[in-house]
């Protein structure tokens, strides 16, 4: 499990170290910005990190109790506590003072389904990992494809299916096609990572799934139409077309009639 090592000086001055484990989150957060209607102040905004929402998450929306927020989060529950109560001040002030409110950053790592306490009544992570990490061996380089009919599907946050590939020594060994159960956005990135998918190729893509995926270790090769197969195949070749910088959202912005989330408009790139 990842942790963080700190180093302490007692009033001997002696060295020692503390771990602090890495909190763990459900998924990330699907809205990242709040801002006040008028905004005309300009003010600083207010960082809320991905563990204090998380808190804000299990504890005021899911009305757990502060232990089963900590069993969930796997930290203690004085730090529950202690994550909690910061969250909720910031939150007032942002509310009181009319400051934007950002959901960035913290020490927090997103579930893959591994935890069997996961949601205190079974988790659609859990049943995903159980059957793609054993099934992983360890040469093998897995493909994740947002797909419908055939195709990348142009919208990430909206999937309803993902292709997944299997890649040994420049070869597709297996494909299939799995349902990610309605999941969306911010939990996509958790399904990705239960799957333990290596790489993502998509068409359009919000900055804060991006986020999340580049916090569960998952390559992103966006802005990419067409067909599935195809495109795996050019990755495989180091011939795929993507975009580096893709940031088309419906979410986000929009580029007038005729463009969608996924075509290479916005500036392209290739593998090679």
């Amino acid at each position: 499990m990842p942790f963080i090592e700190l180093l302490y000086y007692n009033k001997k001055g002696a060295v020692y170290a503390k771990t602090n484990k890495m909190q763990k989150v459900c998924h990330f957060p699907n809205v990242l910005e709040f801002l006040p209607a008028d905004d005309t102040e300009k003010k600083a905004p207010i960082i809320l990190t991905v563990d204090e929402y998380e808190t804000i998450r299990l504890l005021d929306k899911k009305g757990y109790s502060q232990e089963q927020c900590a069993v969930s989060m796997q930290i203690a529950r004085t730090t529950v506590q202690r994550i909690y109560e910061t969250a909720r001040k910031k939150i007032a002030d942002a509310l009181i003072d009319g400051h934007p409110l950002r959901i960035e950053g913290g020490d927090f790592r997103i579930c893959d389904g591994q935890s069997s306490n996961c949601s205190f009544g079974g988790c659609y992570k859990q049943e995903i990992y159980k059957k793609y990490a054993a099934e992983k061996g360890e040469g093998i380089m897995r493909i994740a494809v947002t797909y419908e009919n055939g195709q990348i599907f142009q919208h990430f946050g909206h999937t309803e299916t993902f292709k997944i590939y299997d890649v040994e020594e420049g070869k597709v060994v297996h494909s299939e096609v799995v349902d990610t159960n309605g999941s969306g956005h911010g939990a996509l990135a958790g399904v990705l990572n239960a799957l333990n998918a290596d790489v993502l190729i998509c068409g359009g893509i919000g900055g804060g799934a991006q986020t999340a995926l580049a916090a569960a270790g998952i390559k992103l090769f966006g802005g990419v139409s067409g067909d599935a197969d195809k495109a795996v195949e050019a990755f495989i070749n180091k011939t795929l077309d993507y975009n580096p910088d893709v940031k088309c959202s419906h979410h986000e912005h929009s580029h007038g009639e005729g463009h969608t989330c996924g075509e290479h408009g916005c500036g392209s790139h290739s593998c090679h």
